[in-house]
């Protein structure tokens, strides 16, 4: 079953049992990382800061960053480059170690199973961290969401379908000694008019706690706030809770025309008291079910850094009582603002247990992004418990490896279950999945069977869809490969790479640069593909 690590939550939720997750792992070292070509100046990283005197916090810190396990190997890598320090790092970011996924033999087990995953975060925060002069911490790489945050070129899906399901693979670039494959594996959800989407109740919990204090906190979540008012419509609706020490309303359900309102409410916040989630969440829910919108949207939107150090002792009824709102229609989308003293474990997990997706803000134009170009446009959710099972042909197929996804695996034989829990995706929503392929020589047929799988949330009919793919339809070299896929497969290694992945210790950041410097050429509008571009560039002169 798809593991949702409830306990795990609950504990960092109530900061009950932090404690036991804070001794750091021994680190498997990076491969070698070199600066970016020649051709290129270096960023020039900011002049280092003095940290202001503090305690040494006795939950993990990641002034020197913990790895993911090594599949197979107990010895750590020898190649971890040296990581230079600019300014203080961040204190107090919690994240999980889900390590890497192993690769498998066909011949042992040639059905790979995941639930769907549309989360970004993990993307938001490394660049938050690039931009500070610091490299991320591996145990915040979570490699998909790297992938998912890039728009991935994919068709829509014909009229009157759901999805539509995109394979395509080449040789990879960064495998030297052996000769491997990588195969993408896409899903694209049906747009969604702006006009069209369901009406829309939502219920935003706003965490105005003392660590909220702070302009890239809930100063910057008033001003992302004032974005999505304007987006709203007259049959909309908008409710604001917050919470401190306690929680309380703070908006009643009030219609998206009077906007005025909307914003003298945002405007109102103010930091008050210690951190109360468990009441700010329950309040929350409690609110979007008087709110509640047979038929339309039903949402509640958790704005924080995920810190919590007040509430009740009873995790398992709280979460219990999550669950239950989510079976009657109210999802949760997380968002995370702030660094220093940052949870991404709980705003990552409780969006998954809220069968919504989780997002980190750091900056306007994150804001921009995900309040006007994304959010109420994919509020609306058109699949529930999605998940995918790939069929690899044994006798085509020697070995393959999942990259990422490592904490949404779901059992195969619970694929066709319709009780376990899976991913949910919202109109407009493509999903990304990567796999690094070995091919017997000379093989030719078809490499893998790609079904999806979900349940319509109007209907709650169950709905699988399946394609194959062949040999025949990889591209004879990576160079000749769909731009998006090239992209798709250099922001994998460099993810990667920052992981401390057992699987790119052959790789360096010099390599990726140079595949990356070729592909923006091909994308050179994609404002998203230039950024990219100055991050490995930041990374790189972060590292020897």
């Amino acid at each position: 079953m798809f593991t949702k690590r409830t306990a795990l939550i609950s504990s960092i939720l109530f900061l009950i049992v932090v404690t036991s997750a804070c001794g750091a792992p021994a680190t498997p070292q990076a491969p070698a990382a070199t600066q970016a070509p020649p051709s290129h100046d270096f960023y020039e990283a900011p002049a280092a800061t003095e940290a202001p005197a503090m305690e040494a916090p006795e939950a993990r810190s990641y002034d020197a960053p913990a790895g993911p396990s090594v599949p197979d190997a107990s010895a750590p890598n020898a190649n971890q480059p040296h990581r230079k320090k600019f300014n203080r790092e961040p204190y107090d970011m919690f994240f999980e170690n889900y390590g890497v996924n192993p690769s498998i033999d066909t011949e042992d087990d040639n059905l790979s199973t995941f639930a769907l995953d549309v989360d970004t975060g993990s993307y938001t925060i490394m660049r938050n961290y690039l931009n500070d002069g610091n490299l991320p911490p591996p145990d915040s790489v979570r490699v998909e969401e790297y992938v998912n945050y890039f728009e991935q070129g994919y068709p829509n899906p014909p009229s009157h379908q759901t999805f539509g399901i995109t394979i395509d693979g080449a040789p990879s670039p960064f495998s030297q000694s052996e000769r491997y494959h990588m195969m993408r594996v896409g899903i694209q959800g049906y747009q969604v008019r702006q006009e069209d989407r369901k009406d829309a109740s939502l219920t935003f919990v706003i965490d105005v706690s003392g660590s909220m204090d702070m302009d890239n906190r809930l100063g910057l979540v008033k001003r992302s706030l004032e974005l999505l008012v304007e987006q709203l419509r007259p049959s909309d609706s908008v409710g604001i809770v917050v919470y401190g020490t306690e929680a309380h309303i703070v908006l009643e359900p009030t219609s998206g025309s009077d906007k005025g309102r909307i914003l003298d409410a945002i405007y109102s916040l103010r930091p008050e008291g210690t951190t109360n989630a468990e009441a700010g969440i329950r309040l929350g829910y409690k609110m979007a079910m008087r709110s509640y919108l047979p038929g339309g949207i039903n949402r509640v939107i958790l704005c924080s850094d995920g810190v919590a150090n007040v509430g009740e002792t009873g995790p398992d009824a709280i979460l219990a009582e999550v669950r239950h709102y989510v079976e009657e229609g109210v999802t949760l989308t997380t968002i995370g603002f702030g660094m220093d003293n940052y949870n991404d474990v709980l705003m990552e997990q409780l969006a998954d247990d809220g069968d919504g997706f989780y997002a980190y803000v750091d900056d306007m134009d994150e804001a921009r992004r995900l309040f006007i170009d994304q959010l109420t446009g994919t509020l609306q959710t058109i699949a529930m418990d999605a998940k995918v099972q790939v069929d690899f042909n044994p006798e085509v197929v020697m070995r393959y490896r999942l990259v990422g996804f490592e904490n949404r695996a779901v059992a195969d034989e619970d694929f066709r279950d319709n009780t376990v829990d899976a991913g949910e995706i919202g109109a407009g929503h493509s999903v990304t999945a990567l796999y690094e392929i070995k091919l017997y020589p000379e093989a030719y047929g078809k490499i893998a069977t790609v079904f999806l799988r979900w349940q319509d949330p109007d209907t709650r009919q169950v709905v699988e869809l399946s394609q194959d793919f062949s040999t025949g339809e990889l591209a004879r070299d990576f160079e000749d490969a769909d731009p998006y896929f090239q992209r798709a497969v250099i922001v994998a290694e460099y993810a990667e790479i920052l992981k401390n992945s057992y699987w790119a210790e052959e790789s360096s950041l010099r390599h990726v640069y140079r595949e990356a410097e070729r592909v923006n050429e091909l994308l050179s509008r994609d404002k998203d593909m230039n950024e990219f571009m100055e991050l490995i560039r930041r990374a790189s002169h972060l590292t020897d």
